[in-house]
């Protein structure tokens, strides 16, 4: 599939880094460093806009390096790109941990996966169909 791209970043396009990846690392493009502090968040931009087909988005995520050294995460994760979005894409990082942490320019903050989704039509009703599960949640399935 092919995604209009404009990368106003000092950085490369993001990439798959492996044969089998389904996400690309987005790295935060700066002119200075930014230190986040215990449980405090920033915006971070990446310098890329993207142009989606209809019926995709790109989702957001985290990345498991930076979430198990450092406690980075994301606030709002997976975050959505829509089709129909135009502006800057960027991330909100949290700082979980009780250490600050510092983000450099290029600094890889967050994947990138884009996913076919569909649009559903609601068919109201008074009546769903049984299941074994049923309406059991919430550890329903643990115990």
């Amino acid at each position: 599939m092919k995604v209009k791209i404009i990368n106003k970043s000092k950085h490369a396009l993001p990439a798959y880094e492996t044969l089998y990846s389904a996400g690309m690392d987005l790295r935060a493009d700066l002119d200075a460093p930014i230190t986040l502090g215990s449980l405090e968040r920033t915006l971070v931009p990446t310098g890329l806009f993207i142009e989606l087909p209809v019926g995709f988005e790109a989702q957001i995520r985290p990345r498991s390096g930076l979430a198990a050294k450092h406690g980075i995460s994301l606030v709002n994760t997976p975050g959505t790109i829509d089709a129909d979005y135009r502006g800057e894409i960027k991330v909100i990082l949290v700082n979980l941990s009780a250490a600050p942490f510092v983000v450099n320019d290029g600094e890889r903050i967050c994947q990138m996966v884009v996913c076919r989704h569909e649009r559903v039509e609601w068919e109201e009703t008074d009546v769903l169909s049984d299941t074994r599960r049923g309406a059991g949640g919430f550890g329903h399935t643990g115990r």
